[in-house]
């Protein structure tokens, strides 16, 4: 099982990758945005902000998310260093039921460019 510092490095690499990435992938990530990312084997929630490009990890939580996000993830920490380590293909986690984003339809248009 994965540690909750391992996942917090999954997520930095993340962001490092999206801060990375060309043109049309930085401009997918659209207006800012507040992100959070439960991973539920761990209860425990990274949220923060996406915007620019990248994804800013502000606070980790104890539990589900507090206040609801305008982009929400949910996942086990294996889950999360898989898709980030491209070990796990997001679309075949999110058709299975693994990996959990709710949106509104504007972002997850944006958001699959991402993803």
């Amino acid at each position: 099982m994965a540690t909750i510092e391992e996942c917090r490095a999954a997520l930095e690499r993340l962001a490092g990758n999206m801060g990375g990435a060309d043109g049309d992938v930085r401009a997918a990530a659209g207006p800012a945005r507040t992100v959070s990312c439960h991973v539920t084997d761990l209860d425990v929630t990274f949220a923060g902000r996406m915007a620019d490009g990248r994804i800013e990890v502000r606070e980790t939580l104890p539990g589900p998310p507090r206040e609801r996000a305008r982009i929400r993830l949910a996942m086990t920490g294996d889950d999360l260093v898989a898709l980030v380590g491209g070990d796990l293909e997001f679309a075949r986690a999110w058709g299975s039921g693994r990996v959990r984003l709710e949106a509104g339809l504007r972002d997850l248009l944006r958001l699959r460019k991402l993803l």
